[in-house]
């Protein structure tokens, strides 16, 4: 970063978007125990006195990007998909796959702990984003998302989605449109085949 662009006034809601930007790219490159707070503040272009300012430390700055990584786009950003149920589950597979960045396969795919130890608040994270992405799913391809049984079906084809991410994403197995269709395929036997019998 030039020191121009370090030395810019920015607001502090752009300072601490700068700083969650170049923690993304670190944490997403290497586990948390190899980041250190110097290279994150360098890589932000900011003192170091700034990452407490904003985060309070480097692990409530991890935490930070895990839970902004684990996010996906809210309905209101695509509408809900109409037309045969192939269609919706289409949708629904598009929208997830579409939502993947490389720093977001890496927190999806690595559980967001590689470095870190079995944390509880980054298991609360993704579990809680988790369930979210299930019960958005449901809503798509027009399920019950409150049905306790469908949204952990939905769950469990999560589990599924986050390895076809990590053999797309990350070792390069599967193509995006190899990984759409494995996804697509298996989402529509679930709701069309698994789901009316739970």
């Amino acid at each position: 970063m030039s020191e121009a662009v370090a030395r810019r006034r920015l607001s502090p809601d752009q300072r601490r978007e700068q700083i969650l930007v170049a923690a993304e790219r670190l944490f997403a490159e290497r586990p948390y125990v190899e980041v250190s707070t110097t290279e994150l503040a360098a890589a932000a272009g900011v003192a170091r006195g700034l990452l407490n300012h904003y985060f309070g430390d480097k692990r409530a700055l991890y935490l930070e990007v895990v839970r902004r990584a684990a996010l996906l786009p809210t309905l209101e950003d695509v509408p809900l998909p109409t037309g045969s149920l192939a269609e919706r589950v289409d949708a629904a597979v598009h929208w997830f796959l579409g939502s993947i960045t490389p720093e977001r396969a890496t927190y999806l795919t690595i559980g967001a702990a590689e470095g870190i130890g079995d944390d509880a608040e980054v298991r609360a994270i993704l579990e809680g984003a988790h369930d979210l992405a299930a019960g958005r799913v449901l809503e798509l391809v027009g399920g019950e998302p409150a049905d306790a049984a469908s949204r952990a079906c939905i769950r469990a084809f999560g589990e599924l989605a986050r390895g076809t991410i990590r053999e797309w994403s990350r070792a390069e197995t599967l193509t995006r449109e190899q990984a759409h269709l494995l996804l697509r395929e298996s989402l529509l036997v679930i709701v069309q085949d698994v789901l009316p019998g739970l």
